[in-house]
C-alpha cells in the first residue's frame, strides 16, 4: 500500500496575549506563530485492514486514541470510507508538552499526508476545520506560514514577511501543565492590545513584539525558565521569550554560530534538551 514520509515542524510565540476566559472555559487569544525547522519525522501507510496503529520512538506517547496523530488519521479514514486503515509511525525529535507544538503539528501533517494518500482533495479551509476539532493549535500547522492567530487559535490570517533567524531552544525538562497555567492565570484588565508592526525589516523587530502573558504564572513556579532567559540574553541572544504555556525558552540570534555557542553555554552540565533552528 502506499506510504508517504513528512516532517513536522515546531513552533515558536513571539507573542501571546491572553485577551479574556471565555464562557466554554478556553480563553480568547492574540498570538504571533511561528514554524522552525526542529522537526518530527512522520511516516504514514495506508493498509487494507481497518483501524490506526500509532508507533512512536519515544515513551509515554500513547498509541492509541489518546494520541492526536491517530485521531487525525481516523478522521480522514472515516471521511474517505474505502474500508482502508492506517499505521502511523513517528520519530519524535520535538519535546513533548514543551510548549512548540509537537502534537499539533503531528496532528496536522498527519491530515495533510492523508488527505493526498487516500485523494480526497480537501481544500486547506476544510483541513483546517477538520483540525481544530482535535486541539486549537492544529489549524496554523494545516495553515503553513507565520501567523497572527486569535479566538482560540483558529482565526489564522498572515503576518508580514519576517526575514530569517536562526532560533536557540531550550528546554529544561520540568512538566508544566497548560491547564494548570490557563486557571492559575490572572486576568487584567486591558486597555487595549499593543499595536503590531506593519514591517520587519529586522531581527529587532521580531523581538519588539515580544510578550507572553503566561510567563506571570510560569516563571514564579519554575525560575529556571528566567535563568535560562538570562543567559541566553547574555550569550548574545536579540530576545528571549518562553514559548507557549512553556517551559521551552527561545531565543534570537544573527547566525548560527552564536546561537551554538549559547547552545553549549546552557547545556554544560545541565542535561537541558537545546537545539539550534532555522524559522521557516
Amino acid at each position: 500500500m502506499k506510504s508517504l514520509t513528512l516532517q513536522a515542524p515546531a513552533k515558536v510565540n513571539y507573542r501571546l496575549d491572553v485577551i479574556r476566559r471565555r464562557p466554554d472555559g478556553y480563553h480568547d487569544l492574540r498570538m504571533v506563530m511561528q514554524r522552525v525547522n526542529l522537526c518530527d519525522i512522520i511516516t504514514i501507510t495506508l493498509t487494507e485492514t481497518p483501524g490506526v496503529t500509532v508507533t512512536c520512538s519515544k515513551n509515554g506517547v500513547p498509541d492509541g486514541p489518546g494520541n492526536i496523530a491517530w485521531k487525525a488519521a481516523k478522521a480522514l479514514l472515516d471521511l474517505a470510507d474505502q474500508g482502508l486503515g492506517a499505521v502511523i509511525d513517528i520519530a519524535k525529535n520535538i519535546p513533548v508538552a514543551a510548549g512548540l507544538g509537537g502534537g499539533s503539528s503531528d496532528a496536522a501533517t498527519v491530515l495533510m499526508g492523508m488527505n493526498e494518500l487516500l485523494a480526497l482533495q480537501l481544500p486547506e479551509q476544510r483541513l483546517m476545520e477538520i483540525g481544530l476539532t482535535l486541539g486549537a493549535d492544529v489549524p496554523f500547522f494545516v495553515f503553513q506560514k507565520p501567523a497572527l492567530a486569535e479566538g482560540v487559535g483558529e482565526q489564522l490570517a498572515p503576518m508580514p514577511a519576517m526575514p530569517p533567524v536562526w532560533v536557540l531552544l531550550v528546554n529544561p525538562g520540568v512538566h508544566v501543565s497548560t491547564a494548570w497555567v490557563y486557571r492559575s492565570l490572572q486576568l487584567t484588565n486591558r486597555d487595549g492590545l499593543a499595536k503590531l508592526p506593519e514591517l520587519f525589516r529586522s531581527i529587532e523587530d521580531i523581538c519588539s513584539i515580544f510578550s507572553n502573558d503566561l510567563e506571570s504564572v510560569t516563571i514564579p513556579a519554575f525560575p529556571v525558565i528566567a535563568e535560562i532567559k538570562e543567559i541566553m540574553l547574555r550569550e548574545g541572544a536579540a530576545g528571549a521569550m518562553m514559548s507557549g504555556s512553556g517551559p521551552t525558552v527561545f531565543g534570537l540570534f544573527r547566525d548560527r554560530e552564536s546561537a551554538e555557542q549559547a547552545r553549549a553555554v546552557l547545556t554544560a552540565g545541565t542535561g537541558w534538551f537545546a537545539a539550534v533552528a532555522e524559522t521557516i
